[in-house]
């Protein structure tokens, strides 16, 4: 497992080459915010404006599938899910049998940029809404990693959070808050005022993202409160780059119940035995998705994989069936952490796997969701001027959001 090979004043980190000698360098990820989202809050976010204003802006492409694992993992890495490991927040461990989680460090397949720099002597902090994503995120890392989620597990008892703890009378908003994303950035903010750390990742949640459209208010209210930690960020003289790890898209009929195609109960109709889907979107954030994504993977053990893509490319609101060896190699994907068949929806479906399985309570009226390829455009901001190869590159449209630190730390003009 390559991760670090130092030089003067570059490092290596599985492929890809770093500055070390620059400013302090904070990575922002808006979990869920298409950019559709930035446009319709334009007149809520002058801090952003700013920033775009006096450096530079784009589209990029996120990873497919187009959830939050996937992605996070990519920036963290700075290298696909071909690389890294991470093929979903979900996936079917088929040596032993099991349907599990990717939240572990034991399931990635190269380290961190994270945990290099901090061995190259940065002082690295990753703070992330969501928990599931700390350990991963954390791995190898010699510096400061905590949950919004868990954070009073940390920041109460480790002496280089005292300006954190002090936040908000000492507590932190529930996952489910839209506050709980701001308290992210805000904590960010804290530290990199306190010089406590020097380069940083701060993930958010995308709760409100999943709730609400660009053009209602809860998510001009979200992106007010989120463009005044922006400006906080930039008002400390560091590097600021933004993305986001998917987009959001409504998913649904015009009832406004979830528009959603049971996969697994189609297979089994179909005469397929055995056939059963993995929903690589599974976390235990029920409340936010109810598990309905436009990516799902079939797995089909007592064969028919070409009658099966057949009959699952006729279904409404199917956009595309791929096998193993088509989807690793268009998405980067791991061959051995995905299905027999990949199927991806159109921007208005979505995928389960039998209408029983699912806990659908939180979302019967109004579903927002994510996974396939009508996700996978977002932000791309740094409040620097790049280099003029890279300005090339962020115009071009092949720029990808784990090219985030590649851009901020090699890609800006100093």
């Amino acid at each position: 497992m390559e991760t670090l090979i130092r030089g003067e004043e570059v490092i290596k980190v599985n492929g890809r080459s770093y500055r070390l000698d620059t400013p302090p360098v904070v990575a922002v990820c808006l979990d869920g915010t298409d950019p559709s989202y930035l446009e319709a809050c334009v007149d809520v976010m002058p801090n952003l404006a700013k920033m775009m204003q006096g450096g530079a802006q784009g589209i990029a492409n996120s990873a497919i599938p187009s959830f939050t694992n996937p992605n996070n993992v990519a920036i963290a890495t700075g290298v696909p899910a071909k690389v890294n490991g991470i093929s979903g927040n979900f996936y079917y461990d088929a040596e032993s049998g099991a349907e599990v989680m990717m939240n572990s460090p034991e399931y990635l397949r190269c380290g961190t940029l994270f945990a290099a720099m901090a061995q190259a002597g940065r002082s690295v902090a990753v703070v992330t809404a969501k928990d599931k994503l700390r350990s991963i995120l954390g791995y190898g890392l010699d510096g400061i990693c905590f949950s919004v989620e868990k954070a009073q597990d940390v920041i109460h008892t480790d002496p280089r959070l005292a300006m954190v703890a002090a936040l908000r009378g000492g507590t932190s908003p529930g996952i489910y808050d839209p506050e709980a994303s701001i308290y992210c950035l805000e904590a960010g903010a804290a530290m990199l005022e306190a010089g406590v750390a020097d380069l940083l990742y701060l993930s958010t949640t995308d709760y409100v993202q999943h709730k609400a459209a660009p053009d209602e208010e809860l998510a001009h209210a979200f992106y007010k409160r989120v463009d005044e930690m922006l400006g906080r960020l930039h008002a400390t003289g560091a590097i600021v780059a933004v993305t986001a790890d998917h987009g959001m898209n409504a998913k649904t009929c015009a009832d406004g119940t979830p528009r959603v195609r049971f996969l697994e109960t189609l297979l089994n109709e179909a005469g397929f035995e055995g056939a059963f889907v993995i929903l690589p979107i599974t976390d235990p954030y029920v409340l936010h998705h109810g598990a309905l994504g436009s990516y799902a993977t079939v797995y089909l053990p007592n064969g028919g994989i070409e009658d099966a893509r057949a009959m699952l490319a006729a279904v409404s609101g199917v956009e595309q069936v791929l096998s193993r060896d088509e989807a690793a190699k268009q998405f980067l994907l791991p061959e051995d952490r995905i299905g027999d068949l990949v199927v991806l929806g159109d921007h208005v479906t979505t995928f389960g796997r039998t209408p029983e399985w699912h806990d659908l309570s939180g979302v019967h009226q109004g579903l927002r969701s994510h996974g396939g390829l009508h996700e996978r455009s977002v932000p791309f901001v740094i409040n620097r001027p790049l280099l003029p190869e890279y300005a090339e590159r962020l115009a071009s449209g092949f720029v990808n959001n784990y090219d985030i630190y590649d851009f901020a730390l090699n890609g800006t003009q100093r």
